[in-house]
């Protein structure tokens, strides 16, 4: 069975709303990006929900050539789970209208390599208290921002154990835990 990973960008204080807005590009270094890349190219497929899907597919497809994982996200198959989104311009995406924690699960009983999922927006929420997110990649960068949406709210419980960890030299912290 496939197992879903989660991969998600925090604060010190645990705040994973708008990246941008504190800086997170200017902690990568080469190592982060690589390293990256090495979990893209380890997995058959994303899933994402509409307003993750509508952000990146805004960025991704421009940057082929000039980002290490533009190439590998523009090619891998990507889910997007939507009721409302019309069409999916984005290359090689499959829009999946039904009941997200049913799909997932079905999903991850096919074969194939593992199932990525990008931030902790409300679509990976729901397969998160579904016991359906296997791994957890937490980047934590070395921002305090005071305010935002926490990576954890409330009916959010689980156990996970910690499976590896990684510094980079400009201060991200990144920390994998799987499920206990």
């Amino acid at each position: 069975m496939r197992k879903l990973i989660e991969y998600t960008l925090v604060t010190l204080d645990g705040v994973f709303e708008d990246p941008q807005s504190w800086g997170f590009a200017g902690f990568r270094d080469d190592a982060y990006l690589r390293d990256g890349l090495g979990l893209l190219m380890s997995c058959d497929a994303m899933l994402m929900g509409r307003r993750g899907y509508e952000g990146n597919a805004r960025i991704w497809p421009g940057r082929s050539g000039t980002h290490p994982w533009a190439d590998r996200l523009n090619e891998i198959t990507k889910y997007v789970f939507s009721s409302t989104l019309e069409s999916a311009e984005w290359s090689n995406t499959t829009i999946v209208r039904d009941d997200p924690v049913t799909a997932v699960a079905n999903l991850k009983d096919q074969g194939g390599r593992d199932l990525l999922a990008w931030g902790h927006g409300v679509f990976v929420e729901d397969l998160f208290r579904h016991d359906l997110v296997d791994v957890l990649d937490l980047s934590i960068h070395p921002v305090i921002v005071g305010a935002g949406a926490s990576w954890s709210r409330p009916g959010q419980t689980g156990t996970m154990k910690l499976a590896a960890t990684k510094v980079f030299a400009k201060g991200i912290v990144k920390l994998t835990y799987e499920r206990a």
